[in-house]
């Protein structure tokens, strides 16, 4: 949501190079001659840009069924991450269109069809929407891509999928919402009921822009909420194409309202607004804390937030270190490493250390960066110019503070946002890049002796949101899985999201889970309804 603010807060943290230019220039001489050693037959990032096969139809704002103008007229570009290059303008919403899809959303629920509509119809909805998706999955796999800079395969095969198999999970919880009787201490029939709470308001992020979408546009629909949805800046066009379906698909006007724009306006606006009844966040945890204060500065929303981590990967004495080595390559660098849960610290057992760490190198070093849309390419441009900056910063942090570097350490080609995946030895506990989400394809490796001595230093961190075990004993992985405090444990697997497995986080990672049951909770009042009995049968 505030960008700017939490480039702000970055820049001072890490703050301006504090080695001299001579030391500055070893470092410079250092990568440079990691580059030429490992990624010398690296092309594909210097290779023309392929044209995306996908036209884009969107750019104005959704409110009430329509596409419309801001009221402003205001327009922002979204750029092409491959090349820095504009896609598209973008309507720019601000207060007033938030107001404008906040009337929409709240008329369409207190006098529209929505939350009067039959949970079966409403399910039948869901289905149909989640038909068009599949229908149109490469066109928007492609925009997802265009827009993102993800792998178009990963887009295309594993994310888009996704999100039809999350809206027909929802569609399936539609028409099982039920309450409860209650038996009281005397003559009085008690309900338990589950309502909607009204106008939901949603910002999500931009690494998985229709992940998130799902994740909270299914849930909230499925218990008959409306809903103003803020798309993040970076990635607006992949939410608007889907929102058209959802209208062709048979969703009311004023339903669902996507607004395009930046945090400090339209994302402000709609976490102070007195007539949105909740409020659901995906972000960096300094961002999420902005937002929560908003909320209770303004009629105390219920807030649902899903923010950062710094994830363990433990690698125990007995693993397969090849298998290890490959799942700890996928649980860093998996979407550019833009993945809030993603494998950041990866400790790794002294007797199997040395191996390990010469495995990860090559693997790292094999890692095809490139093209998003070119197949076979692993690793695409990170998100934007901020990002990427951000993620060399970090590099310059780890080779400042003495972590060795053993892969990558500087950008890729000359055009677009590309980054070498990094590779760091050596890595203590108090160095930055070991605390701080750098949301990069920067890899830490860490060596430990013993259970005890990782447990206790997995967990000393602000953050609590995943956590993966290799491990070939059970009597290892039931003793990590109760001690770390993470929100997910992954054995053997990492970053498997199947539509009813709940996430979210402890600690600073977040408040409420979303996927599975656990998601309804967030857009479901509970109301008590008691009614006296007179001359009962039975109690």
């Amino acid at each position: 949501m505030a960008a700017r603010g939490v480039s702000a807060m970055l820049s001072r943290s890490i703050g301006a190079p504090t080695a001299s230019s001579l030391l500055l220039q070893s470092h410079r001489g250092l990568v440079n001659a990691a580059n030429r050693r490992f990624f010398g037959n690296t092309a594909a990032a210097a290779e023309e840009p392929i044209t995306p096969p996908v036209e884009v139809k969107e750019t104005r704002l959704l409110i009430n069924g329509n596409f419309v103008d801001s009221a402003s007229g205001k327009t922002f570009p979204t750029l092409d991450p491959r090349t820095g290059e504009v896609i598209a303008h973008v309507a720019e919403g601000e207060l007033e269109d938030i107001n404008r899809a906040v009337t929409a959303a709240r008329k369409a629920f207190d006098q529209g069809p929505w939350p009067k509509m039959t949970p079966y119809k409403r399910s039948m909805i869901l289905y149909r929407f989640a038909d068009l998706i599949e229908k149109h999955n490469d066109e928007i796999a492609a925009l997802e891509t265009w827009d993102n800079g993800k792998p178009y395969e990963q887009a295309a095969k594993t994310e888009i999928p996704m999100l039809a198999r999350l809206i027909r999970y929802y569609a399936g919880w539609a028409d099982k919402i039920h309450g409860l009787t209650a038996q009281g201490d005397g003559p009085h029939h008690v309900q338990i009921l589950h309502e909607p709470y009204g106008v939901a308001g949603q910002i999500i992020p931009w690494n998985f822009p229709l992940l998130m979408f799902a994740w909270k546009v299914g849930p909230a629909l499925a218990c008959g909420n409306t809903i103003v949805l803020k798309t993040a800046e970076q990635t607006p066009l992949s939410a608007l194409y889907v929102g058209r379906l959802a209208h062709e698909a048979g969703l009311p006007p004023g339903v669902l309202n996507i607004v395009s724009g930046f945090g400090p306006t339209a994302g402000a606006a709609l976490a102070t607004h007195m007539d949105v009844d909740k409020l659901a966040f995906t972000g960096s945890t300094d961002t999420g804390k902005i937002v929560l204060e908003l909320a209770a500065r303004s009629n105390l929303k219920p807030v649902t937030l899903e923010l950062g981590g710094k994830s363990p990967f433990i690698v125990c004495e007995d693993a397969d270190v090849d298998k290890a080595v490959e799942l700890a390559h996928f649980a860093l660098f998996f979407n550019q490493g833009q993945c809030c849960c993603a494998g950041s610290r990866t400790f790794v057992h002294e007797k199997v250390y040395d191996e390990f760490l010469e495995k990860s190198r090559a693997r790292a070093q094999r890692r095809v960066v490139g093209d998003p849309f070119r197949k076979g390419v692993e690793q695409g441009p990170q998100i934007d110019e901020e990002q990427f900056n951000k993620v060399l910063h970090y590099i310059r942090s780890g080779l400042e503070s003495g972590a060795t570097l053993e892969a990558g350490g500087d950008r890729l080609g000359t055009k677009g946002y590309y980054i070498q995946p990094t590779v760091f030895s050596d890595v203590k506990d108090d160095m930055l890049i070991a605390k701080d989400e750098i949301f990069g394809p920067v890899q830490s490796i860490f060596k430990y002796k013993d259970l005890d001595e990782v447990i206790r230093r997995a967990n000393a961190t602000r953050y609590g949101l995943a956590a993966g075990v290799f491990t070939k004993s059970l009597d290892t992985a039931n003793t990590l899985t109760r001690a770390l405090r993470q929100g997910t444990i992954w054995i053997n697997c990492f970053d498997v999201f199947d539509a009813a497995i709940p996430f979210g986080g402890f600690k600073m990672s977040g408040q409420g889970r979303e996927k599975g049951i656990h998601s309804l909770r967030n857009y479901l009042q509970v109301k008590a309804v008691v009614t006296p009995l007179k001359s009962p049968t039975w109690l």
